[in-house]
C-alpha cells in the first residue's frame, strides 16, 4: 500500500506495508511510478518514506520469484524520480534493501536514521541491478564502493554510508528533516526550482 499526502506543492508517498518489511508488489511499484510522474508536473517537492523500522526490503519474494525483480517498473520509477524537475528527498526511517536502492540513489538528497543499513544482494540472488542503479551509486560514493555493495554484497551501516556520500544526513526523525528541507523549494516558483536543478 502507498499513501500520498499532499500539501501546497509538497507531496509525500509513505510505503506502509510494515508487516512486510514495505516490500514493494507489482501494484505498489506502479502507484509509486504514477505518484513521481504526477508530482513532476503538481509538485514542488516531493519526499519517498515509509512506515514502520525499514524503508523498503526490495521486491516483494513472491513476486520476485514470479519476474518482479527484473521488471522495467523499477527503472520508470527511478527514472521519474531522477528527471522530475522538483526537489526529490528520501526519508530513510530505516533499513535500505535491494531494488528499492533504486528510487532513494534517483532522489536528490537522502537522509536516515542512524540504525539503517543500506545493501543490494543482486550478486547473491542472481539478478542484474536495474541498469542505472550502478551509474548512479557509483555516481555516489565511486567504483570501488559500489563494487563493495553490488559484487560484495556487503551491508553499509548509516554511518558508513554517510562517510561514502551515499547519504547526506543522519536524523533522529528523517520526515520532520525532509520537511524542512524542502521548505525554500516551496516558497519558489516550479520554473525556479526546476532551474536550479538543471543546473547542477
Amino acid at each position: 500500500m502507498i499513501r500520498l499526502d499532499r500539501e501546497e506543492g509538497l507531496w509525500i508517498a509513505t510505503i506502509a506495508r510494515p508487516d512486510k518489511a514495505n516490500s514493494l508488489t507489482a501494484d505498489m511499484l506502479t502507484e509509486l511510478c504514477e505518484i513521481a510522474e504526477a508530482a513532476a508536473a503538481g509538485a514542488r517537492a516531493l519526499i519517498l518514506t515509509g512506515e514502520g523500522k525499514v524503508f523498503s526490503a526490495g521486491a516483494d519474494l513472491d513476486e520476485a520469484r514470479s519476474g518482479l525483480a527484473t521488471s522495467p517498473l523499477w527503472e520508470r520509477l527511478s527514472g521519474a524520480i531522477c528527471d522530475a524537475p522538483i526537489l526529490t528527498i528520501a526519508a530513510l526511517n530505516g533499513t535500505l534493501a535491494g531494488g528499492a536502492m533504486g528510487m532513494a540513489l534517483a532522489c536528490d538528497l537522502r537522509i536516515a536514521v542512524a540504525g539503517a543499513k543500506f545493501f543490494y544482494p543482486v550478486m547473491k540472488l542472481g539478478f542484474l541491478p536495474q541498469p542505472s542503479d550502478p551509474k548512479r551509486l557509483a555516481a555516489l560514493v565511486g567504483p570501488a564502493r559500489a563494487k563493495m555493495i553490488l559484487m560484495a554484497g556487503q551491508k553499509v551501516p548509516a554511518e558508513e554510508a554517510l562517510a561514502w556520500g551515499l547519504i547526506d544526513r543522519i536524523v533522529e526523525d528523517p520526515l520532520a528533516e525532509a520537511r524542512l528541507l524542502a521548505v525554500d523549494a516551496l516558497g519558489a516558483s516550479a520554473p525556479h526550482v526546476a532551474g536550479i536543478k538543471a543546473l547542477v
